[in-house]
């Protein structure tokens, strides 16, 4: 019987492309362009797979869901954790779950550009160019401002690397953060409280779990103040939405910048869409030519590999 394979949300149809599939030109690959929008949807669409291709966590693959996909025997996303994924349910079930590595620099890269955006509040004066007109308000260099970085694991310490070569202080906090780590990354060690009363931006890279999730909520905005920016390209529930919806209103913060949503797609009338002094971005920091280079090269392998019945990159239960 040929073992079916289906690639999820190919969104920019580049998967098929971006690697050399001939390496299991045995298998019945179907491509994917659009996002399932909930569990019946996965359901119905991936009855027939032995093996699904997951785009990060784009597609959740909870214990439900994967109790009714009894075909299903691998199931390979990219990235090495996947939080939408129950890998615990999957293996008591018979599943195989592999990751791949990336490129692990366009975060970094996003998060910073996202910065000298807001700085600069590129979006007005781009629109007001769009319109016809000039120069309007009065950009903020970042050179001698306080970034304070929420996780200062590879991304968070690239981008503490961008800040100094910016001529910009740093601040760092995490839970298990020692003053010793973050000097080893050019960042001052303070509380999480300290970190927003003392910064201009605040920018995210923690990764989400239950003790995350909102972190950054009201009180944290009122520290960050009417003259600090802060930037989300981790994960969206890190931060609470309507907090940071009221903020913005109230003109608490000066403005803020996400690539990461708590549902996702960003539903279409979701009050973020054109909301004033915010920056959104459709989830792209991970989305570059080098990494997904990287992802479907080793989707391929994690096939291949499995198919010879020697699984590479096997995930385990967090």
């Amino acid at each position: 019987m040929t073992t079916r394979v289906v690639v999820l949300d190919d969104y920019q149809q580049v998967a098929l492309t971006s690697a050399d599939w001939s390496h299991v030109a045995g298998t019945d690959i179907r491509v994917l362009t659009e996002h399932l929008p909930d569990a019946d949807a996965v359901v119905a669409a991936l009855a027939d797979a032995d093996v699904v291709v997951a785009m990060r966590e784009r597609t959740a693959f909870g214990a439900d869901v994967l109790n009714r996909l009894p075909r299903l025997r691998l199931l390979v996303t990219t990235g090495m954790r996947n939080a939408s994924i129950d890998i615990a349910a999957a293996n008591r079930l018979g599943m195989t779950v592999c990751g791949t590595h990336g490129s692990g620099a366009g975060t970094g890269e996003l998060t910073w550009g996202m910065l000298i955006a807001l700085f600069h509040d590129l979006p007005t004066q781009t629109a007001s160019v769009a319109r016809g007109g000039w120069q309007v308000g009065v950009g903020r260099e970042l050179r001698g401002c306080t970034l304070g970085i929420l996780g200062l694991g590879t991304i968070g310490r690239q981008v503490a690397g961008y800040a100094t070569a910016f001529g910009m202080r740093v601040l760092a906090w995490s839970q298990h953060l020692t003053a010793d780590q973050a000097a080893a990354a050019g960042a001052e060690y303070v509380s999480k409280a300290e970190l927003f009363e003392r910064s201009d931006a605040v920018t995210v890279h923690l990764t989400l779990s239950a003790r995350t999730t909102g972190l950054v909520g009201a009180a944290e905005l009122a520290r960050l103040g009417p003259h600090g920016y802060l930037v989300n390209t981790s994960r969206g529930p890190i931060v609470d939405e309507p907090a940071l919806l009221a903020a913005l209103a109230d003109h608490t913060i000066a403005g803020a910048a996400l690539d990461t949503f708590d549902v996702e797609p960003l539903p279409r009338h979701s009050p973020l869409r054109g909301m004033p002094g915010l920056i959104v971005t459709p989830h792209i920091g991970y989305v570059s030519e080098q990494s997904y280079a990287v992802y479907f090269r080793e989707v391929v392998e994690d096939i291949g590999a499995w198919l010879t019945g020697q699984p590479v990159r096997m995930l385990a239960p967090a």
